[in-house]
């Protein structure tokens, strides 16, 4: 998580939030030594209810008004965060989501870019990190779904609304407008490393590399097939 992470950003700030006297948790230790995490403790002082919410959410207000951070990136699979993450947007924070696939769309739709943590090997997202769950999670090489009808029905209409008079879509474009549509939106989850492969497999665009004249950089555009 911490290497994606990295693709947006410097974590500046990393704090794990548990109730660590528990003996299970006791295999974090070097984890969070290796990583430079902070474990902040919570102690369950009743039964059903999960101090480490709100703790998180107390933090992650104090820093907002710090002013020493761009993004926060939280780490849970619970909706409870929902709230927060908006809040956060609506201070103009970047706020990317890291969790499993049985997260609920209330608090993937609340997130910047939200990322499953079934795709995650050893890849690379943001600039300020809050880790809440202290449960390891299970990585799978596979791929979370197929490229559906509707998936490819959303990346046509996307290119549509992003071509110029002459039908073509600049592919960094796309990625990004995409993900305002749906935060969860990522090739990984089709077992694509990038968006161009999971274009290419979808056979319904004519794609044209642009020399851009520095440094060899191509621009790839992209247009609908009639």
């Amino acid at each position: 998580m911490l290497e994606e992470i990295s693709r947006y950003g410097t974590p500046t700030i990393k704090r794990i939030y548990a109730d660590w006297t528990k003996p299970t948790l006791s295999g974090w230790k070097n984890v969070l030594l290796e990583n430079a995490i902070t474990p902040v403790q919570q102690y369950s002082y009743t039964t059903g209810k999960n101090s480490s919410d709100s703790a998180l959410i107390i933090d992650a207000m104090d820093i907002l008004y710090s002013s020493k951070v761009n993004g926060f990136c939280i780490v849970s699979s619970d909706s409870d965060f929902t709230r927060l993450a908006t809040r956060l947007r609506e201070a103009g924070m970047t706020v990317i989501g890291f969790g499993e696939k049985k997260t609920p769309q209330p608090f993937i739709s609340a997130c910047d870019k939200f990322i499953y943590l079934e795709i995650l090997k050893s890849s690379n997202h943001d600039t300020y990190s809050i880790t809440q769950k202290a449960s390891k999670p299970k990585v799978k090489g596979e791929p979370l779904s197929k490229v559906d009808k509707e998936t490819i029905q959303m990346i046509i209409e996307s290119v549509n609304d992003l071509a110029d008079e002459s039908g073509w879509t600049f592919l960094a474009n796309l990625g990004n407008f995409i993900i305002k549509k749906k935060p969860d939106f990522d090739p990984r989850n089709y077992g694509f490393p990038k968006l161009l492969p999971l274009i290419k497999n979808i056979n319904r665009f004519y794609i044209d590399e642009r020399e851009t004249g520095v440094n060899n950089i191509r621009h790839i555009y992209l247009k609908l097939k009639e």
